[in-house]
This record gives structure tokens, C-alpha cells and sequence, in this order.
């Protein structure tokens, strides 16, 4: 049975799901964002033990078709904000489409209808929230920064996160105080 799990974001977000799997004596066979696989099926008893479990974490079982393609949309945007260090050889629409199954346009607005943003501004608040991170955490250049997130050089960059925080990167990294905003709360 598959489980969909609503902002899943990271590997500790698989690692708090496997163990309240656990805890409910609910076999896991596949654990990837946004999506579990279970070996038996679950009862509703089952379901909303484990939602209030995963809650704790900011985690929520998703039962609508509606938001599980939103999930689903999310999820694939996450995975290539945060772990694509190379630069893609399709275009972001291309692979989002091959890996939902949906034409480009029927996932852009259909995630616009629902979430009141568009598929690039929300790529665009993740890409933001990842600088910040990689600013402050990693302390990489603004040039690795720029490649790493595949920005077609530092000038787009810092451009697109002046507009999103008011703030040039470099003013920012003097900021270490601004808290980033975590993905769930985008």
C-alpha cells in the first residue's frame, strides 16, 4: 500500500516516518519523499495514529488525489533544488513532466489554481531558502553557490535574491541573525 506523505523534504523526515512506522508495527518497504511504501494495508485506525505521529514533526498524511499531485509536484521541485548538483541536460518543465506524467501546463495550473503561486515562484523561494543555507552553513561563494543551484552565473543570482529578500547575498551572510524559512512554510 502507498502512503502519501505531505512536506516530506529531507532525509531526516524518512528517517522520523520509518521510525513511527515502527512504532505502529507498520512494515516499511520504501520510504522516498513525499511517498511510503507499506507492506500491509493500513485501517483508519492505523492512519490516523500514524498522522498524529508524523504530525509532531510537521509531517501529514495525504488522502485527496488533489493533494498528492500537489505532493507529488513538490517533491520532484525539492529534489531538484537540493540534490542536483549537476546541471540538468533537460529543461525543469521537460523533467517534470516525464517524471509526473502530465503535460507542463495541465501540473502549472493546476499547482497555481491550488496553491495561489506558480510552479517558477516556488522554485524560486526554494532556490532563495537553499542560499541562505548554503551561505550560512557551508560558506561556499556566491560563484559555487551560483553553479551548484544552476543560475546562469552570480549576477542572476544575487538579482533573484535581492528581489526575493530585499537583500543582496553579501549583506545577507553579514546578517547571520535572518532565519530561513523552512520548506513546509513555503
Amino acid at each position: 500500500m502507498k502512503i502519501y506523505v505531505k512536506n516530506m523534504a529531507c532525509e531526516s523526515c524518512k528517517i522520523f516516518v520509518k521510525e513511527a512506522l515502527e512504532e505502529l508495527d507498520i512494515s516499511p518497504i520504501k520510504i522516498e519523499l513525499g511517498e511510503v511504501e507499506v507492506k500491509e494495508v493500513l485501517t483508519e485506525s492505523q492512519k490516523k495514529k500514524l498522522n498524529s505521529k508524523i504530525k509532531k514533526a510537521g509531517l501529514e498524511l495525504l488522502e485527496k488525489k488533489q493533494g498528492i499531485l500537489i505532493e507529488k509536484i513538490r517533491t520532484v521541485i525539492i529534489d531538484y533544488v537540493y540534490n542536483s548538483d549537476e546541471k540538468p541536460v533537460i529543461k525543469f518543465s521537460v523533467l517534470l513532466s516525464e517524471k509526473l506524467n502530465h503535460s507542463y501546463t495541465y501540473l502549472a495550473n493546476f499547482f497555481s489554481e491550488v496553491e495561489a503561486s506558480t510552479i517558477e515562484q516556488y522554485v524560486i523561494s526554494l532556490k532563495v531558502e537553499r542560499i541562505k543555507e548554503l551561505i550560512l552553513l557551508e560558506e561556499l561563494t556566491l560563484s559555487a553557490i551560483a553553479f551548484k543551484l544552476h543560475y546562469s552565473s552570480v549576477s542572476h543570482l544575487s538579482n533573484q535574491f535581492k528581489k526575493a529578500t530585499g537583500l543582496t547575498p553579501s549583506h545577507f551572510k553579514r546578517l547571520k541573525e535572518k532565519r530561513r524559512i523552512t520548506i513546509q512554510n513555503i
